[in-house]
């Protein structure tokens, strides 16, 4: 099923990632974690269709994405930075395997950090977030997504890698299989993990390698 909603309010996160809010179909509902297909609602672009993932709350008036922008090519991330509140977009049924299993470690990298985004709210909501911690891999600090947000509700629990140059406040460098031994201490505990293709394999892969039961590690397969 397709729904035409508008554009509320647009806002920059970082300097590549924007907020959008927009409008909340009757009835539309989502589990954090999940995500639909969005397309412009344009004549030459409402067929191409990307996921993106609801980083707003059921209970909110509105639905909320967080979209990084792809500027190597006009395609459609580049296309809806331009986009202005008032225009439309088109989104479709829910779908997503992210779904919260219980406290452990959540693994993003970049904008993978979205799926996340709404359950790490949920938790913060109903104050059930104190037992679980985060690793998020950026390029640099300023590419931290929510950085403000993420500090206010984890406080110690949010650590952050920046794979850059080296920046001092935070850990430099990649999350690797030494990186995973020093800071995942309880491999029976759900590990959420999103982020590029290539990353989610390497990570899989080391946990599993370390003695992670595949039932214990989230991912959108």
């Amino acid at each position: 099923m397709k729904y035409i909603v508008k554009i509320l309010d647009i806002k920059n996160i970082t300097p590549n990632v924007k907020r959008f809010k927009v409008e909340k179909p009757q009835s539309y509902r989502f589990e954090p974690g999940q995500a639909t297909e969005v397309s412009i609602n344009k004549p030459e672009w409402r067929d191409e269709k990307r996921p993106f993932t609801f980083t707003s709350l059921n209970d909110w008036p509105h639905l909320e994405f967080t979209i990084k922008g792809y500027h190597d090519h006009d395609g459609v991330t580049h296309n809806m930075h331009q986009l202005q509140p008032g225009d439309e977009l088109i989104l479709r049924d829910v779908w997503g395997t992210i779904n919260y299993k219980g406290p452990g470690y959540f693994i993003a990298g970049g904008a993978g950090i979205t799926p996340f985004m709404a359950i790490l709210r949920h938790l913060n909501y109903w104050r059930a977030l104190s037992f679980n911690q985060l690793f998020f891999s950026n390029k640099t600090e300023a590419d931290i997504i929510y950085h403000d947000e993420l500090e206010a509700m984890m406080g110690r629990n949010a650590h952050y890698i920046v794979t850059g140059a080296q920046e001092g406040k935070y850990h430099s460098g990649h999350i690797d299989k030494a990186y995973l031994q020093q800071h995942i201490k309880d491999l029976s505990k759900p590990i959420y993990i999103c982020g590029p293709d290539a990353m989610v394999k390497q990570i899989t892969d080391i946990l599993t390698e370390l003695g992670a039961k595949p039932d214990t590690l989230v991912f959108e397969k």
